[in-house]
C-alpha cells in the first residue's frame, strides 16, 4: 500500500481481504469488530467531504444487511468486494440493490423524500422532511427530486461507480 492516506474514494474494488480488514479497522475506532454510525462518520474524509449525520445513517441502513445497527467485517466486505460470493464485477450490486429497494418500497424505481423519510422513522432515525430532501438534493443528479438507482449507486460507491 503506498503511503497515501487510504480512503473508500480510491478503493475501487479492495479484493484482499488483509487490505479489507486495514480499512475495517480504520472505521472500528474502539476494536469491538463492528462499526457504528458514529465510527463510520468519524474518518475524515473517508465519505466524502461535508457528509451529513443523516447521509450516514443512510449509508449504514444501506450496508449493515442484518439490520442490527452495526457493520460487522463481512457486510463491509461483502459490500467492497462484490456480495457473498466475492464478485467484484459487479461492485456490490445486489446489496445496494437491495438497500435501494428497502427504501423503494412502491417498486416504481425511485426514492422520494417521502419515501426516505419514512424507511429512516422506521428504522428508529429521527430525521425531518427538511433534512431527507437535502440528501435527495445532494444526489439527484438529474433534478427530478428523487433518487433513481444509478444516483442512489453513486452516492454509496463515492462516485467510483461507471456509468451503467
Amino acid at each position: 500500500m503506498s503511503s497515501e492516506n487510504p480512503s473508500l474514494k480510491s478503493s475501487v474494488y479492495l479484493d484482499d481481504m488483509e487490505e479489507l480488514e486495514k480499512l475495517f479497522k480504520r472505521f472500528d475506532a474502539n476494536g469491538d469488530r463492528k462499526i457504528s454510525s458514529t465510527e463510520l462518520g468519524n474518518v475524515p474524509n473517508a465519505l466524502g467531504p461535508e457528509t451529513s449525520p443523516e447521509e450516514i445513517k443512510w449509508m449504514m441502513g444501506s450496508i449493515d444487511t442484518d439490520g442490527d445497527g452495526f457493520i460487522n467485517l463481512q457486510e463491509f466486505a461483502d459490500f467492497h468486494r462484490g456480495g457473498k460470493n466475492g464478485d467484484a464485477s459487479t461492485g456490490g450490486m445486489k446489496e445496494l440493490k437491495d438497500a435501494f429497494n428497502r427504501y423503494d418500497r412502491d417498486k416504481n424505481g425511485l426514492i422520494s423524500v417521502t419515501k426516505l423519510h419514512m424507511a429512516l422513522n422506521n428504522l428508529g432515525e429521527k430525521c425531518s422532511l427538511h433534512d431527507c430532501s437535502k440528501m435527495i438534493s445532494s444526489v439527484d443528479a438529474d433534478g427530478d427530486g428523487k433518487v433513481n438507482f444509478e444516483e442512489f449507486k453513486k452516492m454509496m460507491t463515492n462516485g467510483r461507480a461507471s456509468a451503467h
